[in-house]
């Protein structure tokens, strides 16, 4: 019914496509501001900074779903992969496409030497969060996310 397999260049708009579903699903779509171009120069060119799976369709080899990841260094725990964004289109959701596709990126954890894989969900997202249970994972909730735009950081440095 479905098969997972890892993303090429070629798959690019639709995975992006599923960005923007994720984006409208989280009540953010104004957030995204990458690029179909963008991700093909960040990750098909000389130093690609992530990598992706796929799931599709065995009949129709449509895709449904994509798992996009990188890695991090813990000081504490050593290299681990981060899971960026794991995405299944609305209408696949509950069928074993996403379990699929997870698991694939639970191997990609093993086979690249890793010591874990690390993921956020949205403390609202609750298919998301019972998904998760079933693997056991771990659900932090002493951290706060903190990050800085580009045009910020420029303003920061330029006042200094």
């Amino acid at each position: 019914m479905f098969q997972v397999r890892k993303g090429k260049k070629a798959d690019l708009p639709a995975v992006f496509r599923l960005i923007q579903e994720l984006a409208l699903y989280e009540k953010a779509p104004h957030e995204v501001t990458n690029s179909v171009e963008r991700m093909e120069k960040d990750g098909f060119g000389p130093n690609p900074v992530y990598g992706f799976f796929v799931v599709e369709r065995k009949e129709d080899a449509s895709i449904i779903g994509t798992a996009i990841y990188y890695y991090r260094y813990s000081t504490w725990k050593g290299k681990r992969l981060y899971l960026e964004d794991y995405i299944i289109t609305a209408e696949e959701r509950g069928k074993g496409a996403g379990k699929l596709l997870f698991e694939a990126v639970l191997a990609k954890t093993l086979e690249d030497g890793c010591t874990g894989m690390m993921w956020q969900v949205l403390d609202w997202n609750e298919p998301a969060i019972g998904f998760y249970k079933k693997y056991g994972a771990s659900f932090e909730g002493e951290w706060l996310n903190c990050h800085l735009q580009a045009e910020e950081i420029a303003a920061l440095i330029e006042n200094d």
